[in-house]
């Protein structure tokens, strides 16, 4: 298995609540894997360490063979905008920006020209359905709309792996159903790596491993 991402012996806390207990997990290029659990189970906050965004108190986060848990901020902030995209919930985009603007911020901030940026954001935007709305104002665009913007925007710059927390999750099951359908065809494509927050079986059904968690133990995984 060609892993790029590894987690060893991870442990959180919030405060003196242990929210990750000795949590090891690990990613093959190109997997979609599903992290399900109750709410307060931990998988947030797995999520967030895989990610690079929470240091763990103890155990090691390895990206690629990269180190993240010892890795300077300013490598590791390079390496989460060049190598790394991120779903949220609510889509987290900028309201005064147009769809394509907003998709195309990865490229930008990487240094890519804005003509090239925005043709990139644009053919993925396309793929997803939103051919019609390149022009329209965040602030302007329904629930569903939004998060195919957001999934654009995690995989315009084709990284090796995309975290997602409950994509789906602020979506009525229709749109929830179209946009996790577009969003993995995508990644699949471009065999970029997802890794899946969500408390939906359905969601979970689509992945090629799912993770369950308790209490911030990874009780039970699961090869689809």
């Amino acid at each position: 298995m060609d892993v790029i991402l590894r987690a060893e012996g991870l442990e959180f806390f919030y405060g003196e609540q242990r929210a990750l207990r000795n949590i090891d997990f690990t990613l093959a290029r190109g997997e979609v894997a599903a992290i399900t659990g109750s709410s307060g189970s931990g998988k947030s906050s797995l999520l967030y360490c895989l990610a690079g965004v929470l240091p763990p108190a103890s155990g090691s986060v390895t990206f690629d063979g990269i180190p993240l848990t010892t890795l300077p901020d300013t490598e590791l902030s390079a390496l989460r905008r060049e190598r790394i995209g991120f779903v949220f919930q609510y889509g987290e985009l900028l309201a005064e920006l147009t769809a394509e603007e907003n998709a195309a911020l990865p490229l930008r901030l990487a240094g890519v020209t804005k003509e090239r940026a925005h043709a990139a954001a644009a053919r993925v935007l396309q793929r997803l359905g939103m051919g019609d709305f390149l022009r329209r104002r965040a602030s302007g665009l329904s629930g569903g709309q939004a998060q195919r913007v957001a999934v654009a925007r995690a995989l315009v710059h084709q990284p090796d792996v995309v975290f997602a927390d409950e994509p789906t999750g602020a979506l009525d099951s229709a749109n929830a159903s179209t946009v996790l359908e577009e969003f993995l065809a995508l990644a699949r494509s471009q065999e970029t790596a997802v890794v899946i927050v969500t408390h939906d079986p359905q969601v979970a059904a689509r992945a090629d491993s799912q993770y369950t968690m308790t209490d911030g133990v990874i009780t039970q995984r699961v090869a689809v």
